[in-house]
């Protein structure tokens, strides 16, 4: 089975989905073998309903973008801002170079595999509603390596769902030295805000 993390290699499927939030409507082009291709998912519903990106920031990061719905608010939320757009999946990358131009961001959203993303990049805002299913070991790693990437000053936005291990993640966070705050929890998410390293991970 083909999960939506992995590039499909089936019919794509492509549909058109219309959605509202900030007091915009706001169309998108999904497709199969991408993450809630058949319409906004409720978790970055959540996410977007509680939360608007800093429009003064200048280098944000959607993590895990899927079609790209974050990236896409995200700089036309900050207009001067760079957003990198990163997911494992090509056609999910593909949708997201796709949505960004249909709402002419595209020139300012650089959707890329994880391996080709700038390493000296440090982001002013990282938005996330991570992918919980590829395991706890794989999530941990995943989000220590692209939280290490925050500015100075920095902040992440991620929504778990409460049942998928929201509130073991947040402690987890913590652990790691990291002050996690929960900011909105609707709908069965969390919505938490990160800020950068304050203190050594706990040897625990």
């Amino acid at each position: 089975m083909t999960h939506y993390f992995e590039t499909p290699t089936g019919d794509d499927r492509r549909r058109r989905i219309d959605v509202r939030f900030w007091d915009t409507d706001w169309t998108f082009t999904t497709a199969a073998g991408v993450f809630s291709g058949d319409g906004l998912d409720l978790g970055t519903a959540v996410l977007l309903r509680t939360h608007t990106p800093d429009s003064a920031s200048r280098r944000i990061l959607d993590l895990g973008c899927g079609y790209g719905v974050l990236a896409v608010a995200a700089a036309s939320a900050a207009p001067d801002a760079r957003v990198d757009a990163v997911d494992t999946n090509e056609r999910a990358l593909a949708l997201t170079r796709l949505n960004a131009d249909a709402h002419g961001v595209g020139h300012r959203v650089h959707a890329t595999l994880p391996e080709d993303a700038d390493p000296d990049a440090r982001y002013d805002e990282i938005w996330s509603n991570p992918p919980i299913r590829i395991g706890k070991e794989a999530l941990h790693a995943l989000l220590l390596h692209w939280l290490a990437r925050l500015a100075p000053g920095g902040v992440a936005r991620l929504v778990v769902g409460r049942n998928l291990g929201a509130d073991s993640l947040q402690r987890w966070l913590g652990e790691q030295g990291y002050r996690c705050d929960r900011t909105a929890s609707a709908k069965g998410f969390r919505v938490f805000e990160v800020a950068p390293l304050v203190s050594e991970p706990s040897s625990d």
